[in-house]
Order: C-alpha cells, then sequence, then structure tokens
C-alpha cells in the first residue's frame, strides 16, 4: 500500500486491527492517550503517538475509539491535523449518520465494519481466515475511497470470507435496531422472563438456569452452525413440534410491532439523541439498569453454578 496508518485507540477492536494489518507487511502506527493501552502498544513493538500527532503522520486514520468518545477526539485532535486526501476509516456509523462528526470535504471517509468483537478478528487472522465485514464508502475526494478501504479490509482478513458494500445509514440502523430487538436487548429479556416464568411456577432456580440460559448456548451454536432449519433437524421431535408451534405464540406478530418501533426510534434519530443525552449526563440509568440485571436472581444463581462447573 506504501502508506503510513494510523489506528486510533488500542483497545480489544484497534489491538486486532493494528497487529493484523502489520502482519500484512503495512506501516502501522497508534495513536492513543497516555494509560495501559499507551505502554501495552509500545510493549508490542509500535511507534506510539498521540493521537494528533499519529493523524499528522498518517495518510489512512482508523479511528476505532468508543462512539460516544469520537465526537470531541475529533474536534479537538483528528479534524486540525488531518492531510488533504487523507482517508479517514470508521468501524461503526454512528457519528457519521447522526452528524455528531461532519468531516470536511477535502478527505475521503470510508467504513469497515466487522461482524464480530476484536477477538475474533485477531483469532481467526491468525488462522489464516477471516471474519466478514461491511464496507461502506460516505466520501469519495480522490476517487480511491472503496479501493483503499478494500485494501485495508483484506489486510485485516476479512475479504477471505467476504465483504458486503453497504451505506454507513443500513450499518448504523441495522446495528442498533439488531442489538435492541434481537442481540442484546431481546435475547437477554427472553431468557429473564424464561427464568423468571419458571421459578414463580415453583421450579428450581438452578434447573431453569439450566434451561433458559445453559443451554441457549447450544442451540445458538448449532443455528450459526447449520441455519434454523439444521437447528430443528438437531433436536428431538419433541422439542422441534413445541417449538414451532409454541414459539409464534409466545414471540408474536404483537413483538413484530414493537420492535419496528423501537426500529423507528433509531431510523429517526431519537434514540441517538437520547443516547447521547444520557450519556453526557454520566449514564445513570445506564448504570442503575446495569446495577438491576447484577442483582437479578439469574445472575446470582448463574455466577455460582458457572463457578462450579469450571471446577
Amino acid at each position: 500500500m506504501g502508506r503510513t496508518i494510523a489506528v486510533l485507540g488500542y483497545g480489544i477492536q484497534g489491538r486486532a486491527w493494528a497487529l493484523n494489518m502489520r502482519d500484512s507487511k503495512l506501516r502501522v502506527i497508534v495513536g492513543v492517550r497516555p494509560g495501559k493501552s499507551f505502554d501495552l502498544a509500545k510493549q508490542e513493538g509500535f511507534e506510539v503517538y498521540s493521537v494528533a500527532d499519529a493523524v499528522r503522520r498518517a495518510d489512512v486514520i482508523a479511528v476505532l475509539l468508543p462512539d460516544m468518545v469520537q465526537p470531541s477526539v475529533w474536534r479537538e485532535e483528528i479534524e486540525p491535523n488531518l492531510k488533504p486526501g487523507a482517508t479517514v476509516i470508521f468501524a461503526h456509523g454512528f457519528n457519521i449518520r447522526f452528524g455528531l462528526i461532519k468531516p470536511p470535504a477535502n478527505v475521503d471517509v470510508v467504513l469497515i465494519a466487522p461482524k464480530a468483537p476484536g477477538r475474533a478478528v485477531r483469532d481467526e487472522f491468525v488462522k489464516g481466515w477471516g471474519v466478514p465485514a461491511l464496507v461502506a464508502v460516505h466520501q469519495d475526494y480522490t476517487g480511491n475511497a472503496l479501493k483503499t478501504a478494500l485494501a485495508i479490509a483484506k489486510a485485516n482478513g476479512f475479504t477471505r470470507v467476504g465483504v458486503i458494500e453497504t451505506t454507513f445509514a443500513e450499518e448504523t440502523e441495522t446495528d442498533l435496531i439488531g442489538e435492541q430487538t434481537v442481540l442484546v436487548g431481546g435475547l437477554m429479556e427472553l431468557i429473564r422472563k424464561g427464568f423468571e416464568t419458571m421459578v414463580e411456577l415453583g421450579y428450581q432456580p438452578e434447573v431453569a438456569y439450566f434451561e433458559v440460559l445453559n443451554e441457549a448456548k447450544l442451540i445458538m451454536d448449532l443455528i450459526w452452525e447449520k441455519g434454523l432449519t439444521g437447528m430443528l433437524l438437531g433436536v428431538s421431535e419433541t422439542a422441534r413440534y413445541g417449538g414451532l408451534t409454541v414459539g409464534p405464540q409466545v414471540i408474536n406478530d404483537d413483538v413484530k410491532k414493537r420492535m419496528k418501533e423501537a426500529a423507528e426510534r433509531v431510523r429517526s434519530g431519537e434514540f441517538a439523541k437520547e443516547w447521547v443525552e444520557e450519556y453526557s449526563r454520566g449514564a445513570p440509568r445506564l448504570k442503575e439498569l446495569l446495577s438491576s440485571i447484577e442483582k437479578h436472581q439469574i445472575e446470582i444463581v448463574g455466577s455460582e453454578l458457572r463457578r462450579m462447573m469450571r471446577g
């Protein structure tokens, strides 16, 4: 590639990208504030600079900082130091989609969003494989924005599996909708309500935990490996019939209607506005909600059972 790439942030995702691209023979530097991440990047052999210095030295800048940290760092350290014609990469489109970051017109702005946590991004690369990713172009100042994005995706192993071209809006909205209605919010509440139902009917909490939480991983593994039909063919006929007949009565069209309402809050920007305001107050509601989960019986029982199973 012949250009200097600055990875901003050396958390799980930033570390994975930096190591992968260095292994792919690209010139990588790291921009991070003093602290544990700064020290770790140094120990692992990278040239480490302040964010501002890294941006000044780089032709390609991968912004791998937390969503809510990005706008202030952008204003103070990134934008004032961008070279004309530089490429700015985001791994999630949140701040561009909702207008919290507005890049100058003389840079390329692209999205490379791996569909896996940072640990998997690194582990699969080391195995000689990769994880899938989404790629998008928001701004193509040089005419080479997509070409650069694909080169960086290739250096991280994403193209070994496949990349899908999308838009910042589609990636951001589907990511938030999926997290809220299925992957985090929906799945967690389904498990919790199933546990509460069994315990309220008089069943042992430990038995309920194994049924609704522990076995959920085994079912998801089957779905991930073989799809919905493959999962159904991998369980008993009794489970198959019960699941197909009762499941739609529990997770019904009323649930789908509420999912669409949640999706509209994302698409309208209402959720983003709420989250930005919550974060600006120090996230008191988030802390309260997290505390209530930590105190829930399923977590107390599960902590003990997981400890016992580890030996």
